[in-house]
């Protein structure tokens, strides 16, 4: 495998991704060129919404080829574009051969959501001072414990009284956060989800931290539960505020998480003729809001 990478305005960034593309690259990401420095901005979006710009003001992008000559001559090929002005092929190198399970892992090191609760992946022994972990490895784009909006969730599990009742997780992805719950003596647990991949994860991420759950599409969710969490996104759940609210008994609690701090107020209206949601941590620019029943 071999990499073109280029440095580019941000408005070129469109163009050069068709470019590249109609190359045949196997792959283009665009990265800010000025990360990890003073100049680094932060762009935050919304997965099936629009991005808010197609890259940085100074845009770093990195194609992947399968030949070398290939790379060479897509190099060669956009360097006499006009539309390539303004633009810089920075270089054309060789991927180095890795052990990429290894690399992978190594990425992956336990994560602390309280100082005796931690995430553990399989490869990994749990830390000492972990009294409770959950026992999970990075899949497909689910919840592992790495994002703010999971650890917030799992901070508010491991510090209020969960045991005994009976909780909602509404969209569970892998299930952490169902997982999560019964770890701390939850009796009967609802994790429900729209995608049939992330319910046979659940099931087999529950299997693997002997837990028990009940995990299913979204009608499997009925009745009144004492806990009804929810790490989403800000749209879908302003659409299920409804829904969701009408699930959660009298002196229960709603958990909503996978809020930006700037859509906090745009919550708070959507939910206002059901429950007060008020803002319970924060974390990396993202919330976690909170009401009772």
């Amino acid at each position: 495998m071999f990499e073109v990478c280029l440095l580019c305005p941000e408005d070129r960034v469109e163009v050069l991704s068709e470019a590249l593309e109609a190359l045949e690259a196997l792959s283009v990401s665009v990265e800010d060129a000025d990360a990890e420095t003073e100049a680094e901005q932060a762009l935050f979006g919304e997965p099936g919404m629009p991005t808010p710009k197609e890259g940085w003001q100074r845009s770093r992008m990195v194609a992947l080829f399968q030949e070398e000559l290939s790379a060479r001559e897509a190099a060669r090929l956009l360097s006499a574009q006009d539309f390539f002005e303004g633009c810089q092929v920075v270089a054309v190198v060789a991927v180095a051969d890795q052990d990429w399970v290894r690399l992978t892992q190594s990425q992956f090191s336990p994560v602390e959501i309280t100082s005796d609760f931690w995430i553990v992946p399989t490869w990994h022994e749990p830390p000492f001072q972990a009294k409770k972990m959950i026992r999970l490895d990075p899949g497909l784009a689910f919840g592992t414990g790495t994002h703010p909006t999971t650890r917030m969730c799992l901070r508010w599990i491991a510090s209020h009284p969960v045991a005994g009742q009976r909780v909602l997780d509404y969209g569970c992805g892998s299930g952490i956060l169902a997982i999560g719950a019964a770890k701390y003596g939850a009796i009967h647990i609802d994790a429900v989800d729209i995608d049939t991949a992330a319910v046979e994860s659940t099931v087999l991420n529950a299997q693997a931290n002997h837990v028990t759950l009940n995990a299913g599409l979204p009608d499997v969710a009925k009745g009144l539960y004492g806990t009804v969490l929810a790490n989403i996104l800000a749209t879908p759940l302003k659409v299920l505020a409804p829904l969701l609210c009408a699930h959660v008994e009298v002196g229960g609690a709603l958990v909503l998480a996978g809020i930006l701090e700037r859509q906090a107020d745009e919550l708070k209206q959507a939910y206002a003729p059901y429950l007060s949601l008020q803002v319970s941590d924060t974390q990396e620019g993202w919330i976690l809001m909170t009401a009772l029943a």
